[in-house]
Parts: structure tokens; C-alpha cells; sequence
């Protein structure tokens, strides 16, 4: 499996503020042995061999007198500069280090990632050594160079019990599928061997065929742990690790935009666990179109999945495999083979930012961007012996500009977006955080930038798919990164950040889009929406053709500052304006796309973003006579009960433990949840980040949601008890909501009809 080629003109790996002073390349994983060794595994043309080497952590103190008294081997030196941690104590091992913290800690009172502590200690031994080596994974492998094994299991639930318990002796796992990159198919097969060989012929499996990762979806919230717990039982060890090592687990919370998640965070030695279930909501940030984050939506949207894919329903699992299981055997090694495929798409980013960032492959996944940019910053400064400052105080950041000229629906429109905004800004102004003596954070924005467009512009020109993806997956990590920079600023743990300089690049932002405004219409533009960056408007008459839109495009330019580029994003042939950020758009080949919480929210039902979706289309369509009959359509299915349950059930995901849901309940503190309650009966422990599904019941439409609510998985096709009144209103609601927007187009059906002046906007509102 050879590395793609590098091209000459991409001098990235000769960068080292970008992948690190030491390029020493087909790393594949660190960990840290005997206390004071790193091992190091490495690819040896096929064959993965390891090595150690000594490992001296350290300490960053404000003050060298924190350790008087310490009784330890302990060195500290001085380092140059004005910053608040201006020395670092190096230890002879783990450990020692590990009691210094401690001792630091008993004597301030705070805890070494306090943001008023005057020392820092790193808890992750492994992010320490490649800080302080200028290491970095991968360099020289391409992505198609991982060995990459997707795991995924099938269990049974003993009947009466709606959800698996691995505590539960009756609960067990009934297969275990296994597919790798080379190829590797396999299902072991509990109607074969017992849980506890099916157990250890899996561990067995996993060392022979060496994969450098392990992925699965969901995996650190169910599989593995349901695999811990019944190895536990039957007293067999998970030795999945590259010589031998047990896998391991410690609790860990990861936060994705508003979301905290519980989880177990597995590792194992020499090798990285990735779970494509957190791959999909990092994806989703910017996406915003995923239909759900269960494995088949996934596979289906992104358009790998197999056309004859098996597909089961959970609650038949006992059945099938009583009844029919070589059928739940092709399943479950589809599950396997589905992961592989939608790994292949979502991870090579990470892929590459692990070949720049002083993280493990597995932490590029799970760190966030703003602590990434910190530890590039953080690097660059230990490698010239300087000092480290404090992060500053948190201060309010004014936002950027946003606004909504028009509601209701435009024909046609034009989207320009500036390229990447905030990063232009703090490039040509020279916004930097103060505290950078380096000048670390501008070069490294520099550097990015210019290496983005670099990659970009060879996979034009790469002569082979693999070089094309690796290319892609650069540019792709370059963006993310880039895009980061000015979020840093406002980062309240960062060493580096600036509150005042983010509020300078905010303002700047604003002058540039509103200078973008008055140039549209100045020119008969009429202007729908401003989101930050980018502009919708629909174009005048004359700018309606690939000519006039250059010659728009080029007195937008004249009248924007040096180094600030805008670009034609987008043509559509119509734009529904909902409210601040909402907005659907159809483009000229009938693709349909929704923006916003408002519109996209999570928490509607799958059938009342049906019913959107297919209204959006009509109206943008021109096709408002179709709406109407469209809301009667859904209200006599669910009257005759022909809408399934999965289109009507509704999910939450729950943000605290059931524990604390009691305990706030019974002192009054909180009102009752559908979800919650439901969790309380259920059976199964539920942590934080989990989703329930459920329906409701009875008739009418002012039901209680918490009394009258059922898990959806216990909908039953032949005898169905949802209460139809209460979704037939919510037809109703929904029609109430956007119905003003149809009237609204059959009054102003054609923008692009009425001549529209630039002194007198031609007005869509509804204000």
C-alpha cells in the first residue's frame, strides 16, 4: 500500500511551524511504557514495527518557587520573553512529573488547567512527547496507507426488555462482524462458539490482522463498552493491543457546537479507535444535512450504501436469529462494511491534521479546532525556548452582520460570498493577539492559506485518484484550521487569545459587508439576506447572464479593500426568505437546499420535515396550486394510519444522567420529561448524550407528552395506537406557518418579472 506522491511544489513537510521540527516519517502510533519511554510504532515497508525512546515530561511554572521544597528529581530552566510561564521543569519520568503536579497543586489551591493557576500540566503523556519532539504521524503516508478494521456487534435482549443490558447474564452478543481495508470479511457467529470464545477468537482476530484503526459506528458508547461489560463477566481479557495489551477505557465528555456527550473513551495500545458516529456530527457542523446520525441514513445520504444492503429492523433481532440467522449474520457484516465505506469519506481530514497537529491520530478526531490551534501555537514556543503567556480574561465579542432585507420568496438569485472572511481581515489589518512575540499566529494563518490554494490548485492536476484525495483531505484540513483562527481569538482557555483583537475583526467584517450592500444596490440589486460573509440578492436585469454577473462581480471588487476576494457561490433559480438564517434554496438542477435551526431543528418529527420539504419545492417550484392538497394528503394518512411510526416518533437527546432527572423532579426543580420518564422505565442505563425515541398516544390534541408518550419501538404496524388529532394539528401548524409565504408568492409571483429600481427595492416582505 504505497504512499501517494508527494508533489515538489507543496513544501508542507519542510514547514516546521505547520507539521513540526522533527520529520521523521510513517509514525503510526505512540504510547507511554515503563514510565519513562515513549514506544513508537512505525511502518517498516508492510510491517509495523516498534521501538522506545526516553521521555522527559515537564511543567510550565509562573513561578520556579512552586517547587521549593519538592522532593524530586526535578529541572527547571528559564525561558526567554515576557509570558506568564516563564519556566519549565523537566522530569526524569511519568510519574515524578505527575507528583509535581500534585505538589503544585496542594500548595495553590488550583488545578494545573485552573485558568488563574500559575503552573500548566498536560495530562496526556503522548501530547507531551510530540510538543517537545516535533513529531508528528503519517508524514509520508497517504491515507490509503492506514490499516483500517471496522467492528460491529449484534446482541440479544432477553425477552420482556426493550434495550440491551450487558449486566443483564440473560443479555449476550450473538455476532461480532469484522472488515478491513485489505479485503477481510468475517462474522463470528455465536451460535457457534460461546460468548466468551466468540470473545477471545475477536482479540485473536484483531492482532493477526494488525490494523493500525479500529472503527466503528457508535462504538465508544456501545460497543465497546457492551464488550467490556461481558468480558468482564466471563473473566476474559480484550488484548487487542499491537503486543498483546488489554484494551482500555476511562469516562470522557466531548462538546460538538451546543452538545455535551458522555462517553467511555477507549484506547489500545499502538493502535486508534475512531467512531464514525462522532465523524458524522463534526461533518454535520457544516453540512447541516445529515437526515439523522444512525448508520444507514448516513450511508444512504452520503451514497455508499449497497444496493443490496440487508436491512433489519432492531426489535427483530431475537426472531431472525431463532428463525432465520444467516440472515442477521448478512447484516451485520454490511454494518461492518458500511462504516469502512463512510470512513473513507469523513476521515482523511483528520488523516491529515494528525500529520500536523502534536495530538494522536485519534485525539485529531476528538480535539477541538480552537485546542488545536493552541498546541501548533504552544509547539512553535517550546521549540524556541519561550515564554508561555496566560490566557486572558473572557470579554463580551460583538458579532458579525447579519440581517434579513426581504421575507418571503425571490426569482432568481445570486449568492457572493467574500473568501474566507475573518481570516482576510486578520491578514491584511494585521490583527494578531497581542501576546504572540513570536508572530506565530499570523505565519501560521499565512502559511495555511497559502498551502490551501497550493492544494487546491494541484488536484486539478494530480494524475491519480489516491494523490487527488490526499490533496482534497489537505485543503480540507486547511480550511477547517483556517476557518478556526478567528473563533481562537474568543477562546477562553487559549494561551494566546484576544477578546479586543476578535472584536477588531468582527467590526472590520462588518464594514466589508455592508460596503458589499450598498455596492448591490447601487447597482439595482435588491438585497434578500446578509449571513455574515455573503450576500443573496437578486440580481438586476442586466447582470442575469454569464457576463453581466462578471461585470457585477468586478465593481463588487473595485469597491472592496486590498486582499478582500469575493466570489460567485451560488445560482438559484428561487429563494424562500423564512426569518434571520433560515432560508431554502433551488438551484438550477432542482436540488433543494435548507439552512437553519428554524427549518432543519432536530427536534421536528421526520414527518413534518417531510411535509416541508416537499412544500418548499412546490413554492419554489412556481407549483403553490399542488400545497394545499399536499396538507389534505397527510392529514387522511394519518387519519386511515398509513404514515409508520419512524416518520412520527420524535428523539431527544438527553443532556443529563437519569439520576440528576430524579432528583431535580422530586424537588420540583425541573418539569416532567417524555424522554426522561420514559428512560426511568425502560431498563436500560442511560447516559448523557443518549437519544430516546417515542410516540404519543390517546386522542385529542392537549395531551400531557409525558403521560401519554411510548418508546417507539414499541409501535405496533397491526394494532397502531398513535394519537392521529395530535398529528393531524401538527399538519395544521405547520400549514398555519407558511401559509402567508404562499399567499404571499401568488400576489408577487415573479421577482424577475417586475422591473425593480434601485432607489425603490422591490419589497417580498411580510414586515
Amino acid at each position: 500500500m504505497a504512499a501517494p506522491a508527494r508533489a515538489p511544489s507543496l513544501d508542507l513537510y519542510d514547514n516546521p511551524l505547520l507539521v513540526g521540527a522533527d520529520p521523521t516519517p510513517a509514525l503510526l502510533a505512540f504510547e507511554l511504557e515503563a514510565d519513562d519511554l515513549i514506544r513508537i510504532y512505525r511502518r517498516d515497508a508492510e510491517a509495523a514495527v516498534s521501538e522506545t525512546v526516553r521521555f522527559s515530561p515537564f511543567l510550565l511554572l509562573a513561578d520556579p518557587d512552586l517547587l521549593a521544597g519538592f522532593k524530586g528529581d526535578i529541572e527547571v530552566t528559564p525561558l526567554d520573553g515576557p509570558g506568564a510561564f516563564r519556566w519549565r521543569a523537566r522530569s526524569p519520568g511519568w510519574a515524578e512529573a505527575c507528583r509535581a503536579r500534585d505538589y503544585c497543586r496542594e500548595r495553590t489551591g488550583r488545578g494545573g488547567g485552573a485558568p488563574d493557576a500559575p503552573f500548566r500540566f498536560l495530562n496526556d503523556p503522548v501530547h507531551q512527547y510530540l510538543l517537545l519532539t516535533g513529531r508528528t504521524s503519517f508524514l509520508g503516508l497517504g491515507f490509503d496507507a492506514l490499516r483500517r478494521l471496522a467492528l460491529d456487534i449484534e446482541v440479544l435482549t432477553a425477552e420482556g426488555f426493550e434495550f440491551p443490558n450487558a449486566a443483564r447474564p440473560s443479555d449476550r452478543v450473538i455476532a461480532i462482524s469484522l472488515a478491513d481495508t485489505a479485503g477481510f470479511r468475517e462474522v463470528l457467529r455465536g451460535d457457534r462458539l460461546s460468548e466468551a470464545a466468540l470473545l477471545e477468537e475477536c482479540s485473536r482476530l484483531i492482532r493477526e490482522r494488525d490494523p493500525d484503526v479500529i472503527e466503528g459506528h457508535n462504538i465508544f458508547r456501545f460497543d465497546l463498552e457492551y464488550l467490556e461489560a461481558r468480558a468482564r463477566q466471563h473473566g476474559a481479557t480484550l488484548a487487542w493491543g499491537r503486543r498483546g495489551e488489554p484494551l482500555r477505557g476511562h469516562p470522557s465528555r466531548l462538546q460538538i457546537a451546543e452538545r455535551t456527550i458522555g462517553y467511555r473513551r477507549y484506547q489500545v495500545a499502538g493502535r486508534h479507535i475512531v467512531d464514525t458516529w462522532i465523524l458524522a456530527q463534526l461533518y454535520d457542523l457544516g453540512a447541516r444535512d445529515l437526515p439523522s446520525f444512525g448508520l444507514k441514513d448516513i450511508a444512504r445520504h452520503l451514497g455508499v450504501a449497497a444496493p443490496d444492503r440487508t436491512y433489519i429492523d432492531p426489535a427483530d433481532v431475537p426472531r431472525l436469529w431463532a428463525a432465520d440467522p444467516e440472515r442477521l449474520v448478512r447484516y451485520a457484516l454490511d454494518d461492518a462494511t458500511e462504516t469502512l465505506a463512510i470512513s473513507d469519506l469523513l476521515s482523511p481530514p483528520y488523516f491529515a491534521q494528525a500529520q500536523l497537529l502534536p495530538f494522536d491520530y485519534q485525539s485529531a478526531v476528538l480535539r477541538g479546532n480552537a485546542t488545536k490551534i493552541d498546541a501548533l501555537l504552544l509547539r512553535e514556543y517550546l521549540r524556541h525556548r519561550r515564554a508561555i503567556p496566560a490566557p486572558s480574561a473572557p470579554a463580551g465579542i460583538a458579532g458579525g452582520h447579519t440581517a434579513i432585507y426581504q421575507q418571503g420568496v425571490a426569482r432568481p438569485v445570486l449568492h457572493v460570498d467574500v473568501i474566507s472572511l475573518y481570516p482576510s481581515i486578520m491578514l491584511t489589518r494585521g490583527i494578531a493577539p497581542a501576546a504572540d512575540t513570536l508572530g506565530a499566529f499570523a505565519h501560521l494563518l499565512r502559511d495555511l492559506r497559502d498551502f490551501r490554494v497550493a492544494a487546491k490548485q494541484l488536484m486539478r492536476v494530480a494524475e491519480s485518484d489516491a494523490e487527488r484525495r490526499h490533496l482534497g483531505a489537505l485543503q480540507q484540513t486547511f480550511k477547517i484550521l483556517i476557518n478556526s483562527f478567528y473563533g481562537y481569538l474568543g477562546f477562553s482557555p487559549g494561551h494566546w487569545n484576544d477578546f479586543e483583537a476578535a472584536n477588531r475583526v468582527t467590526a472590520e467584517g462588518r464594514v466589508v459587508v455592508t460596503t458589499i450592500v450598498d455596492r448591490l444596490q447601487a447597482l439595482g440589486a435588491t438585497v434578500v439576506e446578509i449571513d455574515t460573509d455573503g450576500v443573496y440578492f437578486v440580481p438586476p436585469a442586466d447582470a442575469r447572464d454569464p457576463a453581466g454577473e462578471a461585470r457585477l462581480l468586478a465593481s463588487l471588487a473595485a469597491a472592496l479593500p486590498p486582499g478582500i476576494q469575493v466570489e460567485l457561490d451560488g445560482r438559484y433559480r428561487a429563494m424562500l426568505s423564512y426569518k434571520m438564517k433560515n432560508y431554502v434554496l433551488l438551484d438550477d438542477k432542482g436540488v433543494l437546499t435548507i439552512r437553519g435551526s428554524g427549518l432543519r431543528s432536530r427536534g421536528l418529527e421526520l414527518f413534518q420535515r417531510r411535509i416541508m420539504e416537499e412544500l418548499f419545492a412546490l413554492l419554489l417550484a412556481g407549483r403553490r396550486e399542488e400545497i394545499a392538497p399536499l396538507v389534505s394528503r397527510w392529514k387522511a394518512d394519518f387519519a386511515a394510519h398509513r404514515v409508520p411510526a419512524r416518520l412520527f416518533m420524535k428523539t431527544e437527546t438527553l443532556q443529563d444522567s437519569v439520576d440528576l432527572y430524579r432528583v431535580e423532579r422530586a424537588r420540583g426543580l425541573r418539569n416532567p420529561s417524555a424522554a426522561y420518564e420514559l428512560a426511568l422505565g425502560a431498563g436500560r442505563p442511560y447516559q448523557p448524550g443518549d437519544q430516546v425515541s417515542y410516540y404519543l398516544t390517546g386522542r385529542g390534541t392537549n395531551v400531557a407528552v409525558s403521560d401519554a408518550a411510548k418508546l417507539a419501538v414499541s409501535w405496533d404496524p397491526a394494532a397502531p395506537d398513535e394519537n392521529t388529532e395530535y398529528y393531524q394539528a401538527k399538519v395544521d401548524e405547520l400549514w398555519a406557518r407558511f401559509r402567508p409565504f404562499v399567499e404571499l408568492d401568488a400576489l408577487r409571483p415573479w421577482v424577475e418579472e417586475v422591473a425593480v429600481d434601485a432607489d425603490t427595492p422591490q419589497q417580498l416582505s411580510l414586515f
